[in-house]
């Protein structure tokens, strides 16, 4: 599978739970010990992720494209996005979202998340 495959398998399904506004989906998503950076004070673990997407306004949804993606070993994989978040009553946000996605078994989850905005 290539690397652009991978971070798709997680982060399509990330999509699908931002853009339900469920938050339990997208704190599954995440590993026990991700640091998960937004554009508020860091977490660690899918509890302060699921907290952190259920505080985003209803309706608000996520649209993204892969830049960059690196192996850095066999069970990890580093992506580089463009995100625009759209929102119902404000302007789209665009950030740039670094993440690694880590093999867990059988499946890949986030274990690292970090927001930029764009200047």
């Amino acid at each position: 599978m290539s690397t652009t495959s991978i971070l798709r398998s997680v982060l399509d399904q990330w999509k699908a739970g931002v853009d339900a506004h469920d938050p339990g989906a997208v704190g599954k998503l995440f590993t026990e010990d991700a640091i998960f950076q937004g554009l508020h004070p860091y977490s660690v673990g899918p509890a302060g992720v699921a907290q952190y997407y259920d505080s985003q306004p209803l309706g608000m949804k996520a649209q993204y494209d892969i830049v960059e993606t690196r192996q850095l070993s066999e069970d990890l994989v580093l992506g580089y996005l463009e995100v625009a978040f759209s929102f119902v009553d404000r302007p789209t946000l665009e950030v740039n979202l670094s993440v690694i996605v880590r093999r867990t078994g059988e499946d890949w989850r986030i274990a690292h998340y970090q927001v930029s905005k764009l200047a």
